[in-house]
């Protein structure tokens, strides 16, 4: 199989086994001619002569998946390709049934343990020591020697922002959850300071609620009545940008002719079931977790990398902020 890959042994096994830094065009062109060989690893023999069992654990509190679900798919993406299986296991926000779960894999002798949920506020780590390496994927660990990684919600803002100054917006709303919640926080800071390097300010000050479609309906509301000189709304999460759009439709306002709408977090059933759809910012939650993924196989293979990485994320433009064409 190494010769028809044309590299070596030692190259073949790494490539086979997720070891080692090796390209991708590499790990491909050996995992091709494992293919055409019939060539199956025997993930028994492997595990016993390397003490690893392919399995890592993943822990959520995220009960209904709306974030773990794209973190397993991007985790199993990278995982797959040195032959590891993931088992995800629910705590529901629950400390003692996380511990139970935390054991229960540990008596399985997982080589690694994936932590994440559905806030991004740092929490505490799952435990003081481990004799398997931990990654923090979208939440992160406060201890800052751990290993997290999560999304840059303050670039997410900020590629908001000025995609609507792009378009030729100038009055912008921010509309997000509560004040007390992380991410309200931090998307509300990194608003308010991306204009503030323009010389602008908010058309008017950040209106704070729940994640929810009723509170989007509920500010537009508000926006509505107090009069408010707006042509763009940045809301904190599409589902509170689904409840603005529905009030200022029915208002009489049309999107984005009147008031262009913009909302966080690209989940498909809210942006493609708003009308109009939705332009939206992306966190790339299967990136995040891929890239936890490769920094938990780092740690397995003796080489840890500590301390917090944030990924950018990204706008995906949509009809809501679509910018209308000249008529000759």
């Amino acid at each position: 199989m190494a010769a028809l890959a044309g590299v070596s042994t030692g190259t073949a096994s790494k490539a086979l086994n997720g070891r080692g830094s090796l390209r991708a065009e590499t790990r491909q062109r050996v995992q091709q001619a494992a293919d055409q060989l019939g060539f199956v690893a025997n993930a028994a023999a492997r595990g016993l002569q390397a003490g690893r069992t392919y399995t890592v654990g993943m822990i959520t509190t995220d009960s209904i998946g709306r974030f773990s679900i794209p973190l397993m798919i991007g985790a199993e993406d990278a995982l797959g390709a040195g032959q590891v299986s993931v088992l995800l296991c629910d705590a529901r926000d629950d400390s003692i049934r996380e511990q139970y779960y935390l054991r229960t894999l540990l008596s399985r002798k997982v080589d690694g343990i994936i932590v994440t949920g559905r806030r991004t506020q740092a929490r505490p780590p799952i435990a003081a020591e481990l004799a398997v390496p931990v990654v923090y994927a979208f939440i992160s660990s406060a201890n800052p020697a751990d290993c997290s990684v999560v999304p840059d919600e303050a670039d997410g803002a900020r590629r908001a922002v000025r995609h609507l100054l792009a378009i030729g917006r100038r009055r912008i709303a921010h509309v997000t959850g509560p004040e007390r919640h992380h991410s309200a926080r931090v998307r509300a800071q990194a608003t308010v300071q991306t204009l503030e390097t323009l010389g602008l300010d908010l058309a008017t000050p950040t209106l704070h609620g729940e994640w929810s479609e009723a509170w989007g309906r509920q500010a537009a509301g508000i926006l509505l009545s107090a009069g408010a000189d707006i042509d763009a709304v940045f809301c904190g999460s599409d589902q509170i940008a689904r409840g603005v759009a529905e009030a200022l439709r029915e208002a009489g306002r049309t999107i984005p002719g009147d008031v262009a709408l913009v909302g966080f977090d690209n989940w498909d059933v809210m942006v493609e079931g708003c009308r109009p759809q939705l332009t939206s910012v992306d966190m790339d939650l299967e990136g995040i977790g891929r890239t936890a993924a490769e920094l938990l196989l780092a740690a397995i293979n003796g080489e840890p990398v500590p301390g917090q990485r944030a990924l950018p994320c990204r706008l995906v433009p949509r009809a809501s902020t679509e910018v209308a064409a000249h008529q000759p």
